[in-house]
């Protein structure tokens, strides 16, 4: 796993090069010559902390006195028809 290294100024003016860069590994940002930041991919990230991505269900039942409340989403109701390409 190949590690980068971007100063503050080169990251500010290509931040698009640093995400592909991070796609690869990690991305050490520099301030000064010294690494001040570091980029990584979000499973990267929660390998780390030891940690799984979730679910947004699992955020909803994490919320403190939640348990209980009944939700049925209500049907859209919309009709689709064939899109006219002529």
């Amino acid at each position: 796993m190949p590690v980068h290294t971007f100063s503050s100024r080169d990251f500010t003016r290509d931040v698009g090069a640093a995400k592909r860069a991070a796609a690869k590994g990690p991305v050490f940002i520099t301030d000064r010559g010294r690494p001040a930041f570091a980029l990584l991919k979000i499973e990267d990230y929660y390998e780390l902390a030891g940690q799984h991505e979730g679910s947004l269900l699992e955020a909803m039942d994490a919320i403190p006195g939640g348990s209980g409340i009944e939700f049925e989403a209500p049907l859209l109701g919309a009709r689709f028809r064939a899109a006219d390409l002529d």
